[in-house]
């Protein structure tokens, strides 16, 4: 009977720890918009995901030639969790296209070849 009471005890400190814990994440993520003055793309993947390594490629490549147009970001998974849940992320990689003001204006479910990527921000007016 010890036994069953203690591991009642146990688990209801572990239950409510976790709800401590878990209350403030959402509003932490609520800082991780993307700054407001220009449009950005946040592309979500883990490291081990091998077609988010493949968009991690083509952001790297369109960072230089674009980025003072559009900001780019890789949220990952294992690191910013609370941003997958803020924008209901369900499958990676997602991209995610924000207008200048923050606002979400599209989004993209699958890696995007560097191409398509291109014409997709061409067709959202974030690059001229």
């Amino acid at each position: 009977m010890k036994f069953l009471r203690g591991t009642f005890i146990g688990l209801f400190c572990l239950v409510v720890g976790f709800l401590l814990l878990w209350q403030p994440l959402p509003t932490l993520a609520q800082g991780s918009a993307p700054a407001k003055g220009k449009p950005a793309v946040y592309d979500f993947g883990a490291k081990y995901c091998v077609p988010c390594k493949e968009m991690q490629k083509v952001v790297a490549e369109l960072k230089p030639q674009y980025g003072d147009q559009v900001e780019f970001r890789m949220v990952y998974s294992d690191e910013e969790m609370p941003l997958f849940h803020q924008y209901k992320i369900v499958a990676i990689p997602t991209q995610v296209f924000f207008d200048a003001s923050g606002k979400v204006v599209d989004q993209h479910i699958g890696a995007l070849p560097k191409e398509e990527l291109i014409k997709k921000l061409k067709e959202l007016k974030f690059i001229r």
